[in-house]
């Protein structure tokens, strides 16, 4: 007997045999019956901003709906921007979340009722005088994340994850100190993230994304065959952690410059990779291209030969895409070298 595809069941719903819904329905439980992330390639991470050219069409509506919905309330004041809003929200949500299961209108929805929140529970309109009082911007991020957290339990939709980590980030980095740091006179982001520097946003930025990663693994180990909405939460943590917790680390070695520093970020990049192979996330490597551009530039480019710098890009990008390549076989034989650990066979399957 043939196997059932999904392009079979696309034109089940063009000939109108099936709903879409109907269609989603039956593709996720052959999915889930499949097993062991079979339904993917051995090599994928999943990762789903749209399913079709009919989700961007929809958002792109939602999209101008709700900017001149925004602007007609902010015209009108904006104090009863959660009341229009927010069950606007909700009832678009009810039908391209829950019924059509869309994911880009999910996204755009779940970032929609976030900023009414956020917007209604500030009540203020010049984001200066905004910043500068700390007590309403947490009361605000509180309130916000309250919303998001009711949302995701009604909606499950993943990406409401990044929005509660954003709001998070908020709550522990001080913007204040940020825009100290980066005013005439200082070193701008370098010493926003120094872990050095007394007054900067370092350690906030530190804990954070520790805090981040630990929710991400939290969910990843809920779903480590990647079949559900737990590990496409997992994976929006993750999006947050990698960048905080590298950038810190990596800026504050970078800064200590050449000899104990580049060694120290060296050190830093090669924990990363370890940490991205053995929770099998690529994001933090991703976090660290930059840093990786520059030592091999600086160990290798030379300012009197321009091609040195064409060819360690060349030597960078064929290594990466090596990685790419046998990322699978690679975590495979770093996770049987690694000794047993708590939680280690709740982690992404690997081949023993």
């Amino acid at each position: 007997m043939a196997e059932l595809t999904s392009q079979d069941l696309r034109a089940s719903v063009a000939a109108g045999q099936l709903t879409e819904a109907q269609a989603a329905s039956i593709l996720a439980l052959a999915q889930t019956r499949a097993g062991y992330r079979s339904a993917m390639s051995n090599e994928d991470e999943p990762f789903e901003l749209f399913r079709g050219f009919a989700e961007i069409f929809v958002t792109v509506g939602l999209s101008i709906l709700f900017f001149a919905a925004f602007g007609l309330i902010g015209l009108a004041g904006g104090g009863a921007v959660a009341l229009i809003i927010v069950p606007l929200t909700v009832v678009l949500a009810e039908y391209f979340t829950r019924r059509r299961r869309m994911v880009l209108p999910s996204m755009f929805l779940t970032t929609a009722l976030a900023v009414a929140i956020a917007w209604a529970a500030s009540d203020a309109t010049d984001p200066i005088s905004l910043i500068s009082n700390r007590s309403g911007v947490l009361l605000a991020l509180g309130l916000t994340v309250a919303g998001l957290f009711l949302w995701f339990l009604r909606y499950r939709v993943p990406f409401t994850m990044f929005l509660i980590g954003l709001c998070g980030f908020l709550a522990i980095v001080d913007p204040r100190s940020v825009f100290a740091v980066m005013m005439p006179g200082s070193q701008g982001l370098r010493s926003a993230m120094d872990l050095t520097q007394a007054d900067s946003a370092g350690l906030a930025m530190l804990i954070f994304g520790l805090l981040a990663l630990a929710g991400g693994i939290w969910f990843d180990m809920r779903d480590p065959h990647r079949l559900g909405r737990q590990s496409a939460s997992g994976f929006w943590l993750h999006v947050l952690a990698a960048p905080a917790l590298v950038n810190t680390v990596a800026v504050t070695f970078f800064n200590m410059g050449p000899g104990s520093g580049y060694g120290l970020l060296t050190l830093t990049l090669l924990v990363a990779a370890v940490l991205a192979l053995v929770i099998d996330r690529r994001s933090f490597l991703t976090a660290g291209l930059g840093y990786m551009v520059f030592l091999l530039i600086y160990v290798f480019a030379d300012d009197q030969k321009p091609l040195s710098w064409l060819v360690t890009l060349l030597v960078l990008g064929a290594g990466l895409t090596a990685l790419g390549a046998g990322w699978t076989a690679l975590r495979g034989r770093l996770m049987r070298m690694l000794p047993d650990f708590p939680g280690k066979t709740r982690l992404p399957p690997y081949t023993e």
